[in-house]
């Protein structure tokens, strides 16, 4: 059966000015929420991390005598990922080391950017939010959503 339109039966698209301001405070709330988790974490080890803009937390453990990173080349990394909680996810130990292409999105935004704090032969601890990481939805395996994540590094070499 054909309906014919009746006026005044169309849907009003809701303008987006309306529910923009909320999200944009609760996203900023997440995040402090979070860098508040990230900041307890550092605390109850003891660590003393640097932060870089964005959240990321990091401090070389050991410090190697090669060059330092640089965008457009390919590293090889060393690495074990664990989350906050401790269980540990991927290392690679048991999926092999992690090679990549720097600055071309190979990997997750928050290691590439700390990877560029590093010279190769660094080990670092590197802590990621999960906005510059697997985000809401996590990597759909092992990394659940909204997870903060820990990274022990090796940079190995660039080439």
């Amino acid at each position: 059966m054909l309906q014919c339109h009746q006026p005044g039966s169309e849907k009003r698209l809701q303008d987006p000015s309306v529910y923009k301001d909320p999200l944009i405070k609760a996203n900023q709330e997440a995040v402090r929420v979070e860098a508040g988790q990230i900041d307890d974490f550092i605390r109850r080890y003891g660590w003393n991390m640097e932060s870089t803009e964005t959240g990321i937390r990091y401090m070389i453990t050991k410090s190697g005598s090669g060059a330092m990173t640089e965008s457009g080349r390919r590293v090889e990394l060393d690495y074990s990922l664990t989350l906050l909680n401790g269980d540990t996810v991927y290392t690679s130990a048991m999926d092999g080391p992690l090679v990549f292409q720097v600055g071309k999105g190979q990997v997750i935004t928050g290691l590439e950017e700390a990877i560029l704090l590093l010279r190769v032969g660094d080990k670092a601890k590197i802590i990621v939010p999960s906005h510059l990481a697997f985000g809401l939805i996590g990597d759909q395996d092992k990394i659940h959503h909204k997870a903060s994540l820990v990274y022990d590094v090796e940079l190995v070499r660039m080439y």
